[in-house]
């Protein structure tokens, strides 16, 4: 198998994530997230956050409904050029995103005839809802970007904190895309999680200029110090004619997956766009200068994310597969074990550092089978450490704790514990 099936396939078996409905066929495009599943998108989540608003002075938190006024939609533009070029195959009905030749290519091979498309038709991606009980009933929409609720909330939040300019605002949740071809597993889905920061500033050139080169940074270095290889990663500056409707100009940290280079995250320079077409502007209070600020935007996808994190801490080495995720992503820090299950002295002292270890840390227990399938069981979903409890420990109250990536172990005393995995942890 390759890699993608390797990492889908361990997804399902260790319950990182399953095919949505799967008890019915499932639905193409949308995901469910298993007990480490959940565990590892909710820890990029916290790492995320913890960059972006707690570690800043210049930046506030959010969260907006999923559902809007429509108004918002016609207003953004997205009704009008929120879309994708879609054709369809003269010979099944198939339809395909146009731009996507690699797709087109490999379904031509499948037919093993000579392939007819349609002319390319614009297909809007926004997903329609609707609304109330009794008919006609209200159309609405699932957000397609969670950035809307954040620049129609700019003055609430102006006039309820103390920001000024420049400041950002963060948010992080889930948005619909009504996908032509979703697909290379949890890549492209039609329900997602978006984790954005719109960083308002002045209108002018220079300072964009170095805002913009400056969250690439930011957001680049995030990447690689949460584990992802950096020969693995680079920047895409988006084309003419390629940009979102809403973007001065824009450019993407890509990921070399094994179906290419794709999209991580985009950095865009949105102008004056969203708020000048929502009637918003900004009063400095010190100098009465009124104006429209520019919006440099930080997007990510948390299940792309998540999905490449796994992708690029699989290895196999020897007869074991480790997934080396950072200890701060991992879905469990440590995992405790009594040395032999049939031995109460043993499973009794294990049995109390584990209670006392998970008031602090994600801990896992494990007292079936033998000892190295415990450890390889935990190696495969990423957990950093492994303390076992042994005859040794009923004498001089230390534990084995055994690294993940290193296979070493070491000696440590139950009541340093606690402070070496915070240690650890914090390297």
């Amino acid at each position: 198998m390759d890699l993608m099936e390797k990492v889908s396939s361990l997804a399902k078996r260790r319950g990182f994530i399953f095919q949505g409905s799967e008890i019915y066929g499932g639905f193409q495009g949308f995901w469910d997230y298993g007990p480490l599943g959940v565990e590892l998108k909710n820890n990029i989540k916290k790492e995320w956050w913890k960059s972006m608003v707690y570690l800043r002075q210049d930046v506030v938190g959010f969260d907006a409904a999923i559902i809007m006024n429509p108004a918002v939609w016609e207003k953004s533009g997205h009704l009008k050029a929120f879309t994708d070029p879609l054709i369809e195959c003269k010979l099944c009905h198939q339809r395909f995103r146009a731009d996507k030749k690699d797709l087109l290519a490999k379904h031509e091979s499948e037919h093993g005839e000579k392939v007819g498309w349609t002319e390319s038709k614009k297909f809007n991606l926004m997903t329609e809802v609707l609304l109330g009980v009794t008919e006609p009933k209200q159309k609405a929409y699932l957000r397609g970007e969670i950035t809307q609720g954040v620049m129609v909330n700019f003055e609430n939040v102006v006039n309820s904190t103390r920001v000024k300019i420049p400041f950002g605002i963060a948010q992080i949740g889930k948005a619909f895309r009504n996908e032509i071809t979703p697909g290379n597993f949890t890549f492209r889905s039609r329900e997602f999680e978006q984790m954005e920061l719109e960083y308002f500033i002045p209108p002018k050139e220079d300072e964009s200029k170095k805002t913009f080169e400056y969250w690439k940074k930011q957001r680049m270095d995030w990447y690689v110090s949460l584990g992802l290889n950096p020969k693995k990663l680079r920047f895409r500056e988006h084309k003419e004619g390629e940009r979102a409707h809403y973007a001065r100009f824009a450019e993407d940290i890509e990921y070399e997956a094994p179906f290419g280079w794709d999209e991580l995250e985009g950095i865009h320079h949105r102008g004056d766009f969203d708020l000048k077409n929502h009637s918003l502007k900004y009063k400095d209070n010190e100098s009465g200068e009124e104006y429209t600020p520019w919006v440099i935007e930080t997007s990510g996808g948390v299940d792309r994310a998540t999905l490449f994190f796994l992708l690029d801490a699989y290895h196999e080495e020897d007869k074991r597969v480790v997934l080396k995720l950072h200890p701060r992503l991992a879905p469990f820090k440590v995992a405790v074990f009594p040395l032999l299950a049939n031995k109460e002295e043993l499973t009794k002292k294990a049995n109390g550092i584990y209670e006392t270890l998970k008031k602090e840390f994600n801990t896992a227990w494990d007292d079936r089978g033998n000892i190295g399938k415990r450890y390889f069981a935990q190696d495969e979903i990423g957990t950093p450490w492994c303390v076992t409890v042994d005859f040794k420990s009923l004498e001089d109250n230390t534990v084995t704790v055994r690294d993940r990536d290193s296979a070493k172990q070491e000696r440590v005393e139950v009541e340093k514990l606690n402070d070496w995995l915070k240690t650890k942890l914090n390297d």
